[in-house]
């Protein structure tokens, strides 16, 4: 991804930064937020689609129209990690029970009474501007977990301890805190329920491409305290929360992943952008309580 390294003086101590060739323009930052308010919309619009009897690709083919209406282009969909990789063919990742993330939304995954229904949905934004892989344009990344129907309390608590832990880690983004005490501060919340924090995937450096630098734990990794925010950061941050272990398997579709150990989880996400001004979560879903 071509990222520059070299030391910053912070504090009297030098500081390595991994990811400064991934610092947005305030330019860059407002069609980010732009995208970002759009995302939000149409992630509350399909969202209101879900319901028993209702297919994944349903959802997904209305969300792949909102996307292009508004001027954009999915972020997922045709997505690969490298070239020789098969394509992602969703516009929206469509995970449910113990589907973690990178569920493919097909005709024949029909939701049900009870499940929990897992979407995570990026936009490109907008198409001939910009600078990013696939074209142009700027990218944002958010995601939500729905009950289907009436589900059980403790599952409840889950998708609310989740929610929380997400609104806990975007509170630490702040000018001078490192990426660490994102996932310190999650981590802390997380851990007396008893809940299982997903390691072998994180959020992530978001808006040139769909995936940057610097990475960003959901539990506490003491390397990353060297890595400072500072404006022109833009970041998502996703908590992956299950009701057992943090232990994964990916399907043979070679996308979708799964907890290995059967259980329920959750996942929620937000684009965050940091600016001399303040930070802005540029993906909140109209009337979103937080």
């Amino acid at each position: 991804m071509g990222i520059g390294f070299f030391l910053l003086i912070c504090r009297g101590k030098p500081v390595t930064i991994a990811y400064m060739t991934y610092i947005k323009t305030p330019e860059e930052i407002d069609y980010i937020k732009k995208g970002g308010v759009l995302m939000g919309e149409i992630l509350a619009a399909i969202e209101k689609m879900v319901r028993p009897g209702i297919s994944a690709y349903e959802i997904d083919m209305e969300a792949e129209r909102l996307i292009r209406e508004a001027g954009g282009r999915p972020a997922f969909k045709g997505y690969s990690t490298h070239k020789r990789d098969p394509k992602f063919p969703s516009t929206i990742c469509a995970s449910v029970n113990e589907e973690l993330v990178h569920g493919i939304a097909t005709k024949e995954k029909i939701l049900k009474e009870g499940d929990i229904f897992s979407m995570d949905i990026g936009m490109q934004w907008p198409l001939g501007c910009g600078k990013g892989d696939r074209g142009n344009g700027f990218f944002t990344d958010t995601a939500i977990t729905v009950p289907v129907g009436t589900i059980p309390e403790k599952t409840k608590q889950l998708l609310a301890v989740t929610k929380k832990s997400l609104e806990i880690g975007i509170a630490q983004v702040q000018v001078g805190n490192s990426i660490a005490s994102i996932g310190r501060a999650i981590e802390a919340y997380i851990k007396p329920f008893g809940y299982g924090i997903v390691r072998d995937l994180v959020g992530h450096g978001v808006g040139h491409h769909v995936h940057e630098d610097p990475r960003v734990p959901n539990y506490y990794d003491p390397s990353l305290e060297s890595i400072i925010i500072q404006p022109g950061v833009v970041i998502a941050i996703e908590p992956m929360i299950t009701m057992g272990g943090r232990e994964v398997d990916t399907a043979d579709d070679g996308w979708s992943i799964s907890t290995t150990d059967g259980s329920l989880n959750a996942h929620y996400e937000h684009t965050i952008a940091v600016e001399e001004g303040g930070v802005t979560v540029v993906t909140r879903r109209p009337g979103e309580v937080y």
